[in-house]
């Protein structure tokens, strides 16, 4: 198969989980014998035209004279309106909003176009009314005149089906092995002790983060609170006003896997909030880590994690965990069962199985 991958930051992943999918997912092909290419946009710092067996593409992205949101518009309508010219048998779309114009409005020209939707867009916080309706709007046609839709988690895939009467391939992300935590690493973020809570993500409100920030006051628990995510935002600095010196330390953003997942391992708690995503690559890389989860109550979560993990979606209850030493006998199993599921159903080589026999099986339907 010719395949075009789309609508991410590029490779190799600098970024965040749809790069992490795109490169996993392209070399993983590539090295099964197909023909991957991946588009990147001008400014990623790998300037080669090949990584790993993968074609990269570069297209240019005018994120400095528009902002990083209207930008994307611009440079996925440029991406797929190259791809359609060239022989690709299918084109695969990762997110569905800032592409979804150019889904709407570029001619397909025969080419299949396969539309991974990401999460419930609309419904971020950060966005006003006007923004979250336009959203929705790009939701609902994008998936319209998509060919084909793939799902990252089992309650997206119903949204799909219960609002738009779509049926979708319901493929999560991969989560990578982990090398030996090494407890040195804790001491180049100045934390001295292996008795703490953490958090990673992007901070904004929709990752609950001052509801989890509140809970943690309220407990008064003896255990310091790290987050880590880039901080340098409005959101960011609102944060660190409100908690400032009251046992919460921000760390900002870390990328070195070895040390993330050491952090990851040591944590007594690991506090997941995210609300709005499918299947969520931070919380899969907490499973794989083996971290104690307590996670915000939402179907997202739940399809993950089940009955492996502790739930939240006050701050009152989230207080009420943290303050009750007694969930903490269900460590070990939690840990042990989670790990169990990320071998089973969420290693690369699995994920990169199920695209293959999925693009395959639309490909093989064009042809009859």
């Amino acid at each position: 198969m010719k395949i075009a991958i789309l609508g991410t930051r590029g490779i190799p992943n600098n970024y965040g989980g749809f790069e992490q999918c795109a490169e996993y997912l392209s070399v993983g092909l590539a090295e099964r014998g197909h023909e991957i290419t991946v588009y990147s946009p001008s400014f990623h710092p790998y300037k080669k035209t090949r990584f790993k067996g993968v074609n990269i593409i570069k297209k240019p992205s005018p994120q400095y004279f528009f902002g990083h949101s209207a930008s994307n518009f611009i440079y996925d309508y440029l991406c797929l309106r190259d791809a359609v010219d060239k022989d690709f048998d299918i084109i695969i779309e990762l997110g569905l909003i800032t592409s979804a114009l150019s889904i709407i409005f570029c001619r397909h020209k025969g080419k299949l176009i396969a539309t991974n939707i990401d999460g419930l867009e609309w419904k971020r916080s950060k966005w006003n009314v006007t923004i979250q309706h336009i959203t929705r709007l790009l939701e609902k046609y994008g998936i319209r005149f998509s060919d084909y839709l793939i799902s990252d988690n089992k309650a997206i895939q119903n949204y799909i089906k219960n609002e738009y009467q779509r049926d979708s391939e319901c493929i999560a992300y991969g989560a990578t092995e982990i090398n030996e935590p090494n407890k040195e690493y804790l001491s180049q973020y100045n934390i001295t002790s292996t008795s703490y809570i953490l958090s990673i993500a992007r901070l904004e409100p929709e990752n609950n983060l001052e509801m989890m920030c509140d809970a943690y006051i309220q407990s008064k628990t003896s255990l310091p609170y790290y987050i880590i995510g880039n901080h340098l935002s409005k959101y960011g600095d609102f944060l660190k006003d409100k908690y400032r010196r009251k046992g919460i330390v921000f760390l900002g953003g870390i990328f070195n896997k070895d040390h993330l997942d050491t952090l990851r391992y040591y944590s007594t708690y690991y506090l997941h909030g995210h609300s709005v995503g499918g299947t969520n690559p931070a919380l899969l890389e907490a499973m794989a880590a083996k971290s104690f989860i307590i996670a915000h109550d939402n179907p997202f979560n739940r399809a993950v994690l089940s009955s492996r993990a502790f739930y939240f979606k006050t701050s009152f209850e989230l207080t009420a965990l943290l303050k009750n030493n007694s969930i903490l006998d269900s460590k070990e199993r939690f840990i042990a069962d989670n790990l169990d599921v990320i071998n089973q159903k969420y290693r690369w080589p699995h994920i990169i199985d199920s695209y293959e026999k999925y693009l395959l099986k639309i490909l093989n339907k064009k042809v009859s």
